[in-house]
C-alpha cells in the first residue's frame, strides 16, 4: 500500500512538473512577443535637434504631415507616410499621388492653408527656412511641431535627411532599410566603373544659353560625377557658377549633360546647333544628353537613380 501512495505521489509531482514548464514556456513565449513588438513600435514623444539646431520635441506620432520641400515629401512616401501626407508644395510632382494633395505655396507659404489642414507635423527645409522665419514661428506658435531638414550637399547628408524624418515619424527602422538599399545600389554602380578604361570629361549645363551655369566643386553634382569615375570640367571653381563658352570649349568635353530639358524644348539640339562649339568633341561625336533634373538634383531617395541615369549617359558601353 505503501508503495502505491509513493507511486501515486511521483505521479502527481511529475505532472506538476511538466505543467509549471509549459507555464514558463507560454510565459518566455509572450515576454519574447513582447520584446519583438517593443523593437518594431516607435516609442514617443522624441525630441529631434534640427538642421538650424534648435530642438523639436514630438510628442506623438504624426497623423497629419505639411511638406514644405518635394524632397521632404518624396522622402516621407518612400517611409510609407503618403496617407499621412495632407498638404505639398506647389514645385511637388512625385509620386504621382501628391498632385491629389492640398498645395500650400511655393516661395512663398500660405500660412492659413497649412493651419487649416491641423497638421502634426511640418517637415520645412533649411535652403528656405531663413526666407520663412517669422512664418515658421506662427506655425509653431499654433502648436504644429516644425521640423527643418538639412540642405544636404552629398549623399551622407541625403541619408541624414531620411534618418531624421525617419525619426520623427516613427519610422527608424523603415529609414535605416532605404539607406541602406540606397548604399547598396550606390556601391553596385561605384564596382561597376571599374571597367571603365578611359576616363571621360563631362560638362553639365544647369541652365540654357546664353546664360549658362555648371556646377563646380563642393557640390553634389561634382561628387556624383566622381561616383562615377568621370572628370567634371568645372571642377576647379567653387559651387554653381556662369560658364566661360570659350574656356569650355578650349576643355574639350567628351559628354555634355543637359539638366534642363523640362522647361526647354528640345535642349540636346540647342547644345549641338551652338555656334562655335563644332570642334568640340560631345558635339561632333553627339554626346549630348538630356538628364531627369529632380533625378540628379533632388536630395531625396531617387539621387541613386538619378547617378545611376548619369553612368548611362557618360559611359553607356559600360552601363548598359
Amino acid at each position: 500500500m505503501k508503495k502505491l501512495y509513493s507511486l501515486l505521489l511521483i505521479v502527481l509531482l511529475t505532472i506538476g512538473a511538466l505543467a509549471g514548464c509549459a507555464e514558463k514556456k507560454d510565459q518566455v513565449k509572450e515576454d519574447n512577443k513582447a520584446s519583438v513588438g517593443s523593437k518594431t513600435e516607435a516609442s514617443f514623444p522624441v525630441t529631434i535637434t534640427d538642421a538650424l539646431g534648435n530642438k523639436v520635441v514630438i510628442e506623438k506620432k504624426p497623423e497629419k504631415i505639411v511638406s514644405l520641400m518635394p524632397s521632404n515629401t518624396e522622402i516621407a512616401y518612400s517611409l510609407g507616410l503618403g496617407k499621412e501626407v495632407v498638404g505639398v508644395s506647389d514645385f511637388d510632382n512625385y509620386p504621382e499621388d501628391v498632385l491629389k494633395k492640398e498645395k500650400i505655396g511655393g516661395q512663398e507659404i500660405n500660412l492659413e492653408k497649412i493651419i487649416s489642414l491641423k497638421p502634426n507635423l511640418v517637415l520645412a527645409h533649411a535652403s528656405s527656412a531663413h526666407n520663412s522665419t517669422e512664418g515658421l514661428q506662427q506655425l509653431k506658435d499654433a502648436g504644429i511641431s516644425v521640423l527643418v531638414v538639412n540642405d544636404a550637399e552629398n549623399f551622407d547628408q541625403v541619408y541624414d535627411s531620411i534618418s531624421m524624418i525617419g525619426k520623427a515619424t516613427g519610422e527608424t527602422k523603415k529609414a535605416d532599410e532605404i539607406i541602406k538599399g540606397m548604399k547598396d545600389d550606390l556601391a553596385k554602380i561605384i564596382a561597376k566603373t571599374k571597367e571603365i578604361k578611359v576616363k571621360k570629361k563631362v560638362l553639365v549645363e544647369v541652365s540654357p544659353a546664353p546664360e549658362i551655369y555648371t556646377s563646380g566643386k563642393n557640390t553634389f553634382m561634382d561628387e556624383m560625377l566622381s561616383a562615377i569615375n568621370a572628370d567634371n570640367i568645372a571642377s576647379d571653381q567653387e559651387g554653381w557658377i556662369k560658364i566661360d563658352q570659350e574656356a569650355m570649349i578650349k576643355r574639350n568635353p567628351d559628354v555634355v549633360i543637359t539638366t534642363y530639358g523640362y522647361y526647354v524644348k528640345n535642349p540636346t539640339e540647342q547644345v549641338l546647333s551652338r555656334q562655335g562649339w563644332e570642334s568640340v568633341n560631345a558635339v561632333k561625336n553627339k554626346q549630348v544628353i538630356d538628364v531627369d533634373s529632380d533625378r540628379v538634383t533632388r536630395s531625396g531617395p531617387r539621387i541613386v537613380e538619378g547617378v545611376e541615369e548619369l553612368a548611362k549617359a557618360v559611359y553607356p558601353e559600360v552601363f548598359k
